[in-house]
């Protein structure tokens, strides 16, 4: 349950509590696998079939993972942990690591609350289940995010365009 603070106009402040869940999905989940398709097609210009594609592989192996948030039952977030991400095309000497967490979305207006993060512990929290001893994540965009989450900084990395980071967390039982 999350309890929200909000300030009026009038310096009021008013307090909601909303109902969260995660879900890890399933192969039938076919409405919210094609929601995710579209948010990572708005955000990053994933193709929607890569996007579809991709969630159907993660989905039937597993040793991966793709989870949704909700509030209240609506779909707020998602991401999952992968075998491949798309730094291992560019960089291949990361291809040692097998368990990458990944494409980490929160819709626009939810965003700057604390539900990536609440994302993101849940998905250490599965890895720890799975007994995964460590995860790996890069981030161009979220460094500063995941360092406060217990990520260390491994090697900054050229990516197309642009320099990511890629980070490592230990899962300690």
């Amino acid at each position: 349950m999350i309890h929200l603070i909000y300030e009026s106009l009038l310096g009021v402040k008013f307090k909601f509590v909303s109902q969260f869940e995660f879900k890890i999905l399933s192969s039938h989940d076919h409405e919210l696998i094609s929601l995710i398709t579209n948010w990572y097609h708005e955000e990053w210009k994933i193709p929607l079939d890569k996007s579809f594609a991709k969630i159907k592989s993660v989905l039937s192996d597993e040793t991966q993972l793709q989870i949704i948030m909700t509030i209240d039952s609506v779909p707020i977030a998602t991401g999952g942990i992968y075998h491949h991400v798309g730094l291992l095309d560019h960089q291949p000497k990361f291809k040692i690591h097998k368990h990458w967490l990944g494409l980490v979305y929160t819709i626009p207006e939810m965003r700057r609350n604390g539900y990536g993060a609440l994302l993101c512990e849940q998905l250490e929290f599965l890895a720890k289940q799975r007994r995964f001893s460590e995860l790996y994540l890069f981030s161009d965009t979220a460094v500063d995010l995941y360092a406060r989450l217990g990520w260390e900084k491994m090697e900054m990395v050229p990516l197309g365009s642009r320099l990511v980071t890629v980070m490592k967390k230990i899962m300690n039982e």
